[in-house]
């Protein structure tokens, strides 16, 4: 009965969403206050409808009732209860609920919190809402029904994907949606200001936070995928450039690019254009990392292996969905344009600037992620795309993009001169330098791109610091602490967000450029050295987990001011048939030492091992960037009321 309630629920969902694009536009069009009040109530009953649908599939898998299709194909009566709600959204039907459910949280939100903003723009922001929704549950009911029913019923499931069953797997799908489907609230606000061909201080003060919101929400979720296929995957990794890593990746860029956009169109109404059309490529490369991975063009752990077929009609939607887009925009943008000028050496220019490196970067990762699936496609080779091509093409662009960032704050806003601002960051110039000399010589010149990227992370911490001794410093001094807790949230929220880039990126430079690894064949109480520590093997044994059994090695690290135990297992999952590796990480502030069980080899086992310098500044330089646009959404410059404008008759 659950299940049925689910579908039905579902089937409200798809009629509200029809309901709402026709009230959206209608009422928008007549400047009706009752069909845009009837609008904002759709979105509302939509996220009930939705919310009811997916609770229906989550009580399915927690009972388990393995009448239910989708549930006997990703749940087993032995899965930890955790992992059997994480199977909610493990597969094809049950992320496509999930993406849903998310868009319709953005369109709900919307009609709360977009009271105060110009009626007419918030209707057709939801009107486009209710198109994206429309088109997402009819695939759901047409072709994606996550409520089929199984007549006879097993007895038992199958298992939850094994590499899948993991506290990280749990929060990564929702964080990585809350991203990809945030920026349809910005796609869907970009559209409606075409529609009405004007984009003002309103839109851009209103488009900001949910650009923040999204922005925020896939660092952290990229930051937690690339953590957990470090921990799980058992080879010692953070990144391998999958054509699903990728996926994430792209948006990311391009949403970072759309930040800064609307950041000059709010403060000095420039680059409305820009703004506009990068607001619909964000979404669009979401939408394409969607269809990526429901398309079956490729393998992968993060893919979900479905027919062509329902890969083929995302692509259509995503065709169907930009096209539209980038044509209003062809029709609309020329006449958007303002009286708004500035210097080659201003704020505006190098946010620009910041925004070509940035959509150059993106471009290369979409040559790299989708030219060998063109090929594939289209004929009977198979080519693959690694690490050299992005060593050769995105590292480049990357790096002077990286030298960019820690100017931008310190330029003025229309005018500036080059020689005031490197005045003003001579102390970060003056220790980055010093320290980038150092870097070069203890490195090597074979190693001068890491040593280079090391460099611009010190820049990039240090330029960001500056702005806050600048800040604190201007003035009599004993007003100083007045002007540290005067401090607004948005000047917090760029420090920590061009802070935590750069702890990522000394942590990736670091860890690319001065990484070790060795394999160890060990009996029970032998050791060798390696990276400064003794490395003894002091256990072997057997253990029996909730569903799998496991072969677990505990190894003892002893060295200077260290003496711990780590282990390491190597599971099989008999419903499965499914091995995976349990690495033991031993995670300092300097770095990492990482440990995977291999083979057995008679009364020895196989042991490698890797020391990773820095290697948590990557994810905790993510989280500090994520820090920075929470920060960010608690400014109050984002909360005030703007005027709604000309009244609407009702």
């Amino acid at each position: 009965m659950i299940a049925e309630i689910g579908h039905f629920a579902l089937i409200l969902a798809f009629l509200m969403a029809l309901s709402q694009a026709v009230t959206a536009f209608w009422g928008a069009a007549r400047r009706d206050a009752r069909l845009i009040a009837a609008t904002r109530a759709g979105a509302l009953l939509q996220l009930l409808f939705v919310a009811m649908a997916f609770t229906a599939l989550a009580i399915s898998y927690l009972m388990p009732d393995f009448s239910v299709a989708l549930v006997a194909a990703h749940s087993h009566s032995t899965q930890p209860a955790i992992y059997r709600l994480a199977a909610t959204w493990g597969s094809h039907e049950g992320s496509l609920l999930l993406w849903v459910l998310i868009l319709s949280v953005y369109g709900a939100a919307a009609a709360v919190f977009g009271k105060n903003l110009r009626p007419t723009l918030v209707s057709r922001m939801l009107g486009v809402q209710a198109l994206i929704g429309l088109a997402f549950l009819g695939f759901a009911l047409f072709t994606s029904n996550p409520f089929l029913r199984l007549d006879p019923a097993p007895l038992d499931g199958s298992e939850l994907n094994p590499l899948l069953q993991d506290p990280g797997l749990v929060l990564h799908p929702p964080l990585l949606y809350l991203g990809y489907v945030g920026f349809s609230a910005a796609y869907a606000l970009a559209a409606a200001a075409l529609l009405e061909g004007r984009a003002d201080m309103a839109f851009a003060r209103w488009l900001r936070p949910w650009v923040i919101a999204a922005w925020s929400a896939l660092t952290l979720g990229i930051a937690l995928g690339s953590w957990w296929a470090y921990y799980e995957l058992g080879w010692g990794g953070w990144w391998f450039w999958d054509p699903v890593e990728n996926a994430s990746l792209m948006p990311w860029l391009a949403g970072t690019a759309l930040l800064h956009s609307a950041i000059v169109l709010e403060k000095r109404g420039a680059l409305i254009s820009w703004t506009l059309l990068l607001a619909v490529l964000t979404f669009s490369l979401s939408l394409l990392g969607t269809f990526l991975v429901r398309s079956g063009v490729l393998t992968s752990v993060h893919a979900f292996a479905v027919d062509p077929a329902r890969g083929a009609a995302i692509l259509g939607f995503t065709v169907l969905a930009t096209g539209t887009a980038l044509a209003l925009y062809a029709w609309r943008a020329p006449s958007m344009r303002t009286g708004a000028v500035f210097a080659p050496v201003s704020r505006e220019a190098g946010m620009t600037l910041n925004n070509l490196f940035l959509m150059a970067c993106t471009t290369t990762v979409f040559l790299g992620t989708f030219y060998p699936v063109f090929v594939e496609v289209t004929s009977t080779d198979r080519i693959s795309v690694g690490p050299p091509y992005y060593a050769l093409t995105f590292v480049p662009l990357s790096l002077p993009l990286l030298a960019l960032v820690a100017f931008g704050p310190m330029l003025n806003w229309k005018r500036d001169a080059l020689s005031a601002v490197i005045r003003r960051l001579r102390w970060p110039l003056l220790i980055s330098s010093a320290a980038l000399v150092l870097i070069v010589v203890n490195f090597g010149l074979e190693r001068l791109m890491q040593a280079l990227g090391l460099g611009l992370g010190v820049w990039l911490i240090l330029g960001s610091l500056w702005l806050l001794v600048r800040r604190w410093s201007a003035g009599a001094r004993s007003e100083f602490w007045r002007r540290v807790r005067s401090t607004p949230p948005a000047f917090w929220a760029i420090v920590l967000a061009h802070a935590g880039l750069g702890v990522s990126t000394v942590g990736i430079a670091c860890v690319t450029a001065l990484e070790s690894s060795a394999v160890l064949t060990l009996q029970p109480g032998q050791g060798a050295d390696f990276a400064g520590r003794r490395i003894v093997l002091t256990g072997a044994d057997i253990v029996q987990g909730p569903n799998y059994r496991a072969e677990r090695i505990t190894v003892s690290m002893t060295g200077p001011g260290v003496d711990r135990d780590i282990s390491s297992e190597r599971r099989f999952y008999p419903v499965a048939g499914t091995q995976t590796t349990e690495a033991g990480i031993d995670l300092g502030l300097t770095g990492a030492y990482y440990v995977s069980v291999g083979e057995r080899r008679g009364d020895a086992v196989v042991v490698r091992v890797w020391n990773h310098p820095f290697v948590g500044w990557i994810w905790w330089g993510a989280m500090i960037m994520a820090a920075g646009g929470a920060v960010s959404l608690l400014d109050r410059r984002l909360r005030i009321a703007v005027p709604a404008g000309k009244e609407i008759r009702a």
